[in-house]
């Protein structure tokens, strides 16, 4: 390898002129052992370790020759216009941050990006995309932040993000969208865990409220700055959110629509001077439940927009399907037929009251499907005194068991000893040991020092003729086994402290 540097640099180095920066580059990492293949950093960028920025560069065309080791690379404020396939020589196995905003970028190939596998951020903001066409953006199925605001997209065809199965924040603002997105959501091999979707600054006139309310309850959507059409379903819409204290409505309110007045039509009858207070619904199981839409008076008009949040889906009351398990009928009231275990959870109404909501008000109300304890089970929160206190009585009662259980171990004695030498009652098993040795041989029993332990047993008839064994020995008591008020095996003689003077 370091002949071939010798030559070249011979061949470059003339009458003492030195070397340009990439040449010396080469020659070095030749000299050093590395493959020729790997590419230098090009003279118009700047590489700092991991990083290379050719920002500005007014590149017409993507670099071919960059270096592998990239995990950041900056190709923003250029003169981009088209990203075709084979714009690399080579897979970027470690980029991790590819940047080509403020360009202007028309067109997209597909499989554009199949050399990024690993791409965690793509940033093509404000360049000259109109139709983002479908799996334009296959091979990024780790991608987790796409930005093309700025831009001037008008139609997101079928699959536009298939293969974007890691992402989670999508930044389309500025665009001149007119539909929203719904697709994105339920479009196989799409992204599945969208929590981040900016649609402000678009041409939106219209959303899917329904929609919406299943869906902004996993992220958040920012819609301001849009031509929405003020109608009853927006209204009910703005207002739950308003409740929610929903950020995106929140942090932009004053860029939204409806913010002062409300729509005649859309205007409810409502409960005057009746604070909006969470209740419960309790029915058995398999029964009907009729669930009246708290703040809304039963004569509401019959043209009027309610939507349900139920656990598990959004139903409103422009759906008349009578054979529908949960159904919402014109005044607002949920329907529950042949209530099941599941259906058990927190509902929400929405509609256009036309109310400033106080924060301890509520418009949702909880279900419990069966008895409470099978509620709270499931996670319902529910609060019942009967069952703290038979909770505490409980745990009350299993104390005093278990002090009444220890007095009685410690001081309950197994085998109780007559006076009566001649009658083997305990059979040498069991003694007493008193702080006095008197005590011992007057038969009497105090309950001061008192201590019990358990000797070997020995065998009845044994040694008939041979002596028997003391069943105490005042000046030496050896005992072999358990001693009760010690904690530990005793194997060794104890002496009484009374006769070791």
């Amino acid at each position: 390898m370091r002949p071939i540097a010798s030559k070249l640099l011979a061949k470059t180095c003339v009458g003492g002129s030195h070397l340009n920066p990439a040449t010396a580059a080469l020659l070095l990492s030749l000299c050093l052992g590395f493959p020729p293949s790997m590419a230098t950093c090009p003279p118009y960028c700047l590489c700092a370790s991991d990083i290379i920025s050719c920002s500005g560069c007014n590149l017409s065309a993507l670099p071919s020759d960059l270096p592998g080791y990239a995990t950041r690379l900056d190709l923003s404020h250029n003169a981009l216009t088209v990203l075709p396939v084979d714009w690399i020589s080579r897979p970027f196995e470690r980029l991790a941050t590819l940047i080509l905003s403020r360009n202007s970028v028309s067109q997209i190939e597909v499989n554009t990006f199949t050399v990024t596998p690993h791409l965690l951020h793509l940033d093509l903001s404000s360049n000259q995309l109109t139709v983002l066409n479908s799996s334009i953006f296959t091979g990024l199925k780790e991608l987790k932040e796409l930005l093309l605001f700025g831009n001037q997209i008008i139609q997101i065809n079928p699959g536009a993000f298939s293969d974007l199965l890691s992402l989670q924040r999508l930044y389309l603002s500025g665009n001149r969208l007119t539909a929203f997105p719904l697709g994105l959501y339920w479009e196989p091999g799409g992204p599945r865990n969208l929590t981040f979707l900016d649609l402000s600054y678009n041409k939106l006139s219209k959303v899917p409220v329904q929609s919406l309310l299943s869906l902004t309850r996993q992220g958040g959507i920012y819609l301001q700055e849009n031509p929405l059409a003020c109608d009853c379903a927006l209204i009910a819409l703005l207002e739950y959110w308003m409740w929610k204290q929903y950020r995106p409505l929140v942090d932009f309110r004053s860029e939204y629509p409806c913010r002062d007045n409300l729509e005649p039509e859309c205007s409810q009858p409502v409960v005057s001077n009746m604070p909006l207070e969470a209740q419960t619904y309790q029915v058995e199981p398999g029964k009907w439940l009729r669930v009246p839409c708290p703040g809304l008076a039963s004569q509401a008009q019959e043209e009027q927009w309610v939507f349900w949040v139920t656990p598990k889906t959004v139903v409103n009351s422009s759906t008349n399907d009578s054979s529908a398990h949960l159904t919402v009928s014109p005044n607002g009231t949920l329907e529950i037929r042949g209530a099941l275990i599941e259906d058990s959870g927190v509902y929400g109404c929405v509609a256009a009251r036309g109310r400033q909501y106080d924060p301890k008000e509520s418009v949702e109300v909880n279900v419990v499907v069966g008895n409470l304890s099978t509620a709270s089970a499931s996670g319902l929160p529910h609060s019942s005194g009967a069952e703290h206190f038979n909770t505490a009585f409980t745990t009350l009662a299993s104390c005093v068991v278990s002090i009444i259980l220890v007095l009685l171990y410690l001081y309950l004695t197994p085998c109780r000893c007559r006076e009566n030498r001649g009658s083997r009652g305990c059979g040498g098993r069991a003694i007493t040991l008193c702080s006095d040795p008197r005590e011992v041989e007057s038969g009497q029993r105090r309950s001061n020092g008192k201590r019990v332990a358990f000797l070997e047993p020995q065998a009845e008839h044994s040694d008939i003729g041979g002596p028997k064994t003391p069943a105490m020995n005042l000046g030496h008591v050896t005992t072999e086994g358990i001693l009760k008020n010690g904690s530990r095996t005793v194997g060794q003689t104890f002496t009484d402290p009374a006769h070791m003077a």
